[in-house]
């Protein structure tokens, strides 16, 4: 998890940077560190797979700007924010806009470090299932019209007769589409297919019978 995970520790205070920066490469953690929200845009163009641990308040782009501006770059990196107790209410604020986490000075070094992992580890599933749902809606791409109409059906929850009459065609031609459809979607199981379809995201075919 952590081989090309690059910790960005982004804040005004040196002392503050410099303990960080020894805590995290103490822990394993590759480290990077940043005296303020501009240095950090300026200088990285791309955070890559890693986390940015942020100061809430800093001169000039602070961290909640920081957080708009990642976002706004597309950046998928997790941003914690690094709070006083009286700006709490920036840090929940700063969660509505995204950010991973928050943690309150004067912190523990573990939760620090509690905050990372999971950030990390969060991150890590989120990129292995936008890979799964890709994959899927591949194997969706390959189904026929018909067998994407008794797809839809399906996950609709009808029943093959149902669906027939819908689709005017005999439950037992929908029997055969399915058997296609659960080949082609290599699911072992109807409640495998609609798990399958809901990880795709899986919307109805427009302008076709439902």
């Amino acid at each position: 998890m952590r081989s090309d995970a690059i910790i960005h520790v982004v804040d005004d205070d040196a002392a503050i940077r410099q303990s960080l920066a020894f805590l995290l490469a103490t822990d394993g953690f590759a480290v990077r560190v940043h005296d303020g929200a501009e240095s950090f845009l300026a200088n990285v163009s791309d955070p890559g797979s890693g986390c940015v641990v942020t100061d809430v308040r800093m001169p000039g782009v602070d961290g909640m700007a920081l957080l708009s501006e990642l976002r706004s770059r597309g950046a998928t990196i997790p941003v914690i924010v690094m709070t006083g107790h009286a700006d709490v209410p920036l840090a929940v604020e700063a969660m509505r806009r995204g950010a991973s986490d928050f943690i309150e000075k004067p912190f523990d070094d573990e939760v620090l470090l509690a905050a990372i992992r999971s950030a990390l580890m969060r991150r890590q599933e989120a990129v292995r299932s936008n890979a799964e749902a890709l994959e899927v809606r591949e194997r969706i791409a390959a189904l026929s019209e018909r067998e994407r109409q008794v797809l839809d059906g399906l996950v609709a929850g009808k029943a093959n007769k149902v669906i027939g009459f819908d689709l005017e065609i005999s439950p037992r031609t929908v029997e055969i589409y399915r058997a296609n459809v659960m080949s082609k979607m290599r699911a072992n199981s109807l409640s495998e297919l609609v798990r399958l379809a809901l990880k795709a995201d899986l919307e109805p075919l427009r302008g076709l019978p439902e």
